[in-house]
C-alpha cells in the first residue's frame, strides 16, 4: 500500500483522510520494512505537507495515543506547551526546554511533549534527564506531576506505543538527512491536549498552515514561529524565534483570524551574536548551559535567545501583554531565582520519586 501512496505523492498529489488513514496504519505496522516507510515519509515531505493531510495525520495518531488521566482543576485551567520541532540541523541547545522551565516558573502549567534526540545532539528528554528530572513518567505520573509542580515532561514513547513501529524509519531519514512530518507532528500531538502553544518550525512558509491545524484542533491561543539567520541564499532557520534575523510569526488568539507578522531582533535589547554563540553539545554540556542560564551566570548571546523565546510563551499564556513586558518578566523570573528554584524543585521531586 505505501508503494501505491509514494506513487501518488511523487506526483504531486495530495493524500485524502481515508489515504492517510492506510498510510498511518502502515507506518505503524511491525510487519512493514522501516526503508519502505522512510521512503514514504521522503516522499511526503519532498512533496510539502498540505493543512488537511497534517490534520489527518494528528486525528489517527492521536486516536491510537495513551491519553494522560488530568484532574478536573488542571483540565479546566489553560495548560501550555512550547516546542521548537527539530530538524534546522543547526545544533543550537535545547532553548524551548530552558524556557519552559522559566514559563512554569510563572505559574504556567507547561506540559512539555517530547522525546530523546532523532535530528540533533539532544533532544528535550536527554537535557530534562541530565537536569535530574524524570523523563519516563507513565502518563498517570506524568498527570501528577502537571498538577503538583506545574511542570510535567510527557515521553513520546510512553504516550504513543505505536511510534516504536516508526522510530525505525525516522532513524533512517535522520541519516540520509531528510526531515519528515513527524517534525511537525510531535507538538501537534501532546497527549495532555494543551489549550496554549508556542511551536518553531525550520520552515517559515509551513508558520500559518500548521496554525491553522492548530485553530482546527480547538486551542485557545498559539503562536507558531520561524526564525531567521542571514540573508538571501544563505539564509537559514532556526526552529525557535532567533536573535539573529528576522522572524516569521503566525497567532491566534481563541477563533479570531489568524494574523501574520514579522519579529525583528532590534526591537529587543538583543546582543550582537553568531549561530556559534547559540551552539549546543550533547546532553551534559546542553544541561549545563541550561544551568548556567537559569541560575543567571550566562548572560550572553544564549540568555538573550532564551528570554526572546520566553517573553513568546509569556505572551501566549497571558502573564504578559506584550512581548517587551514578556522580555522584562523573564528577566526577573532569572534574576530572582525563581526558575533556579523550580528546576530545584522539580528535581528534587524526581529524586524523591526514585
Amino acid at each position: 500500500m505505501l508503494s501505491a501512496l509514494i506513487e501518488r505523492v511523487s506526483a504531486g498529489h495530495p493524500l485524502s483522510d481515508a489515504e492517510v488513514a492506510v498510510a498511518v496504519t502502515e507506518l505503524v505496522s511491525e510487519s512493514v520494512a522501516a526503508a519502505g516507510k522512510a521512503d514514504f515519509l521522503a516522499a511526503l515531505a519532498a512533496k510539502g505537507e498540505t493543512v488537511e493531510e497534517i490534520a489527518a495525520f494528528v486525528r489517527e495518531l492521536r486516536a491510537r495515543s495513551v491519553q494522560p488521566p488530568l484532574d478536573a482543576a488542571t483540565r479546566a485551567g489553560d495548560i501550555l506547551d512550547v516546542c521548537g520541532t527539530g530538524g534546522d540541523k543547526l545544533n543550537t541547545f535545547n532553548i524551548s526546554t530552558t524556557v519552559a522551565l522559566v514559563a512554569a516558573s510563572a505559574g504556567v502549567a507547561v506540559a512539555k511533549h517530547g522525546n530523546r534526540a532523532i535530528t540533533s545532539q539532544s533532544g528535550s528528554a536527554d537535557a530534562l534527564e541530565a537536569l535530574g528530572i524524570k523523563i519516563d513518567l507513565t502518563p498517570e505520573r506524568a498527570a501528577q506531576s502537571l498538577r503538583d509542580h506545574r511542570f510535567a515532561f510527557f515521553f513520546a514513547p510512553n504516550c504513543h506505543p505505536a511510534f516504536r513501529a516508526i522510530a525505525p524509519a525516522r532513524r533512517l531519514c535522520a541519516e540520509r538527512g531528510q526531515r519528515t512530518i513527524f517534525n511537525f507532528l510531535g507538538p501537534l500531538l501532546n497527549p495532555a491536549r494543551p489549550t496554549l502553544q508556542l511551536i518553531g518550525l525550520p520552515r517559515p512558509e509551513l508558520c500559518a498552515p500548521v496554525a491553522s491545524v492548530l485553530q482546527t484542533l480547538g486551542l485557545r491561543r498559539a503562536m507558531v514561529v520561524c526564525g531567521a539567520m542571514g540573508a538571501g541564499p544563505e539564509r537559514r532557520y532556526l526552529d525557535e524565534l532567533s536573535t539573529l534575523g528576522e522572524n516569521t510569526v503566525a497567532e491566534f488568539y481563541q477563533q479570531r483570524a489568524l494574523t501574520g507578522s514579522v519579529l525583528r531582533p532590534e526591537d529587543f535589547p538583543i546582543q550582537p551574536a553568531t549561530l556559534a554563540d547559540l551552539a549546543g553539545g550533547d546532553r551534559e554540556a546542553n544541561a549545563e548551559i541550561i544551568r548556567r542560564v537559569v541560575h543567571g551566570q550566562e548572560r550572553g548571546p544564549k540568555r538573550d535567545a532564551v528570554l526572546l523565546n520566553a517573553a513568546a510563551a509569556l505572551f501566549v499564556a497571558e502573564k504578559a501583554r506584550s512581548l517587551t513586558e514578556g522580555w522584562g518578566l523573564a528577566e526577573d523570573l532569572i534574576d530572582s531565582g525563581k526558575v533556579a528554584a523550580k528546576l530545584a524543585e522539580l528535581t528534587a521531586a524526581s529524586a524523591k520519586s526514585g
